[in-house]
């Protein structure tokens, strides 16, 4: 399974807690992608991943000032 979520222009810390409330949502091996244009998501949302026991599987800039990074949720988040 597989969901989007835009958070193009979206301030620190709404996108990490948009990309939470979904993965919450979803169950354990699901991918979710993040677009975000807030430069700190990418200290963010690798944080929050290591934290909370999700894989980073890809970090990709799709536009100038635009990122795209596709996680998957844990077993035990």
């Amino acid at each position: 399974m597989s969901t989007r979520i835009d958070a193009r222009g979206l301030l620190c810390p709404l996108p990490v807690l948009r990309l939470r409330k979904r993965l919450l949502a979803l169950p354990p091996g699901s991918r979710v992608t993040l677009i975000a244009t807030d430069k700190a998501a990418a200290i963010d949302v690798p944080h929050f991943c290591a934290e909370n026991g999700h894989s980073l599987i890809r970090t990709h800039e799709t536009a100038p000032g635009e990122t795209e990074y596709t996680i998957e949720r844990g077993r035990d988040a």
